[in-house]
């Protein structure tokens, strides 16, 4: 059985290879620098969960997580924030079913992708 897919919107290369290390043997990871690239991706791949950071450029992840919320064909794919900045009240406004802050453990991270 193949492994679930989450694309991850993540310009910090420490930080995508943090995640693509704990993520790695339970999921199939695929990142994104930007917003755009990152729904390209999702509508390319349907993975199972997205995981964003706020700070990405061009569209920052808020708009990108409103655009992937208002198109049918990837509204219904769950949102992970992981993000430095304290904004869970706009990340929530804008479709995120789910909210940490980095630096995070790796269990808790793990925990949150299962329950979406």
């Amino acid at each position: 059985m193949s492994l679930p897919l989450v694309v991850i919107g993540e310009r910090d290369p420490f930080m995508r290879r943090t995640l693509e290390k704990v993520l790695q043997p339970h999921y199939n990871v695929l990142f994104a620098d930007n917003g755009d690239e990152l729904i390209r991706l999702v509508k390319e791949h349907h993975p199972r969960v997205v995981i964003l950071e706020i700070l990405l450029p061009g569209r920052d992840g808020i708009q990108t997580c409103r655009a992937l919320k208002e198109d049918p064909q990837t509204a219904h794919i769950p949102i992970l924030f992981f993000t430095y900045l304290n904004a869970e009240a706009r990340a929530r406004q804008a479709g995120a079913e789910a909210f940490l802050l980095k630096p995070v453990e790796a269990e808790l991270l793990l925990k949150t992708l299962a329950s979406l």
